[in-house]
């Protein structure tokens, strides 16, 4: 059974300002190049200036990285642990009583759907806004400006939901399993291992199929119609009776993936959190390329 109401509209969300109950987040961050040779692959930088010049009325800001990440990992974008993620939402409004939570982000919607699965694991069910707010934008919706205002600080109690997140052992003992298909969300160039990676060696988890998050995306930064997402999927050996386990560089990108085989009804469903930032860099890990 398909899950519709995991994404949103912009005419739907203008129906909502004001509501009470809505929680409106930004989550946009930004991943900016790095000199050659640097050990990280990109630099995390939230998007707090992009949300002060234009962001959709009454919305906060989240800062991925900085509030809602294990800072102590090696790779960008960890999940911490619960109470630390408890705490941070509870800052920012975030609790039971909230029946409307509204994601966006600017430039992709990786970033809000990366906050979706993080918040479904934790018991939350939030809705990601379809297009973000390039699409809000672009319709001449109403926009303002200015540093977040944010929203009363509350007690967040989650409700954790197994099986959400997995690590690199997980997945190694899955490959070649019948039962189990991984696969990795991005481009290509970078699956097939023909372009140099900068998250180490090129090339995907021996075994993983290819549905890059791009190809479910629309020029207009929309989703793609569900019909094609399957048609993407079910080419690429996805099918509702495998276990799933999705990854990309850094456990962002993947979770568009996620969101449009949730929407399909799909719910076998992982996400390798420490993605390739983790298996290139580890010579112990077996690697496959073109």
């Amino acid at each position: 059974m398909s899950q519709p109401s995991a994404v949103i509209s912009t005419r739907q969300l203008a129906t909502l300002l004001g509501d009470p109950n809505l929680r409106l987040y930004d989550c946009t961050t930004y991943n900016e190049p790095v000199p050659p040779g640097s050990d990280v692959p990109y630099r995390a930088v939230p998007g707090d200036k992009t949300f002060a010049a234009g962001h959709i009325p009454g919305a906060d800001f989240l800062d991925l990285q900085g509030e809602f990440s294990d800072t102590s990992a090696q790779q960008f974008f960890m999940m911490p642990e619960v109470a630390r993620l408890e705490a941070a939402f509870g800052r920012h409004g975030l609790d039971a009583t909230r029946t409307v939570v509204v994601l966006y982000s600017i430039g992709t919607m990786m970033w809000s759907t990366r906050f979706w699965w993080m918040l479904r694991s934790l018991g939350v069910d939030a809705r990601v806004l379809d297009g973000g707010f390039d699409k809000w934008k672009e319709e001449g919706r109403t926009i303002e400006t200015g540093a977040p205002k944010g929203y009363p600080a509350t007690t967040f109690e989650a409700t954790p939901r197994a099986g959400f997140f997995v690590d690199k052992t997980f997945v190694k003992s899955r490959i070649g399993d019948p039962s189990t298909v991984t696969v990795n969300a991005l481009g290509p160039q970078f699956h097939k291992g023909l372009e140099p990676s900068r998250y180490g060696r090129p090339g995907r988890v021996p075994g993983s199929v290819n549905v890059s998050a791009a190809t479910l995306v629309n020029a207009d930064k929309t989703l793609t119609r569900l019909a094609d997402a399957e048609a993407k999927f079910t080419a690429a050996g996805v099918t509702r009776d495998k276990n799933v386990i999705l990854y990309c560089g850094g456990g962002i990108s993947a979770t568009i993936d996620l969101l449009m085989l949730t929407q399909l009804g799909y719910d076998k469903l992982t996400l390798y959190d420490a993605s390739m930032g983790e298996w290139a860099r580890d010579a112990s890990l077996p690697i496959e390329t073109d």
